[in-house]
């Protein structure tokens, strides 16, 4: 699903521009994560796929996708690190459960150049696996340096500094329900937390207290 050009929402006129704006609402989140489930179960129908998720942003996106699958399947995890002048990727964690002869789907938050799922896509391809997708909830397509199968895509951005939903800034803002763009780095820099204020205190939202 591409997404149209950014526009500030709950903004009046003559009211300050804010330095993030939130590009994919929570409703929105949901709805398209329920269509990619949909795929998936349909894809994988008489097979127990493993879902592999790359640790840390892909975390909520998993939990939800997870739950919109309708098939038995089986959930693992592993992190990546670089090291070295070249910024080689390593695996710094590994899957507990053996990938050889499992039907493997890739979990990402974000997909933007492409070398780093490509080496993770080889290295796994390398443990003799019975099949092997990606599903990213975000594709910022116009970064890609190298070509990589996208099997499972949610959303294709431009190359907006996106947080929320799993992604953060300086550790912050993963717990967000939607995702939100950031404009204007330097003003947001210097008040971080005014996000929280946007994303968790609108009138009438459940969260509000």
């Amino acid at each position: 699903m591409h997404l149209p050009g950014l526009a500030p929402i709950g903004i009046g006129c003559g009211e300050m521009i804010e330095p993030v704006v939130e590009v994919i609402p929570e409703p929105a989140l949901q709805s398209r994560i329920g269509e990619l489930g949909a795929q998936i179960t349909a894809d994988y129908e008489g097979k127990s796929p493993i879902l592999v998720a790359v640790l840390h942003g892909a975390l909520p996106f998993l939990a939800d996708l997870s739950r919109a699958i309708r098939a038995e399947l089986d959930i693992d995890f592993l992190a990546l690190s670089r090291f070295g002048e070249g910024g080689r990727v390593r695996i710094a964690m590994d899957t507990l459960s053996s990938l050889e002869g499992r039907h493997v789907i890739i979990i990402e938050d974000i997909v933007d150049t492409g070398l780093t799922l490509n080496v993770l896509r080889r290295m796994i391809e390398m443990r003799e696996v019975a099949s092997l997708a990606t599903a990213t909830l975000i594709d910022k397509s116009s970064r890609r340096l190298v070509e990589t199968p996208l099997e499972y895509r949610g959303f294709e951005i431009g190359d907006e500094f996106l947080l929320g939903y799993g992604m953060d800034w300086e550790g912050l803002f993963r717990n967000l329900p939607s995702i939100w763009a950031v404009l204007d780095l330097a003003a947001f820099a210097e008040n971080p937390a005014r996000l929280h204020g946007l994303a968790l205190n609108r009138p009438g939202d459940s969260l509000n207290t």
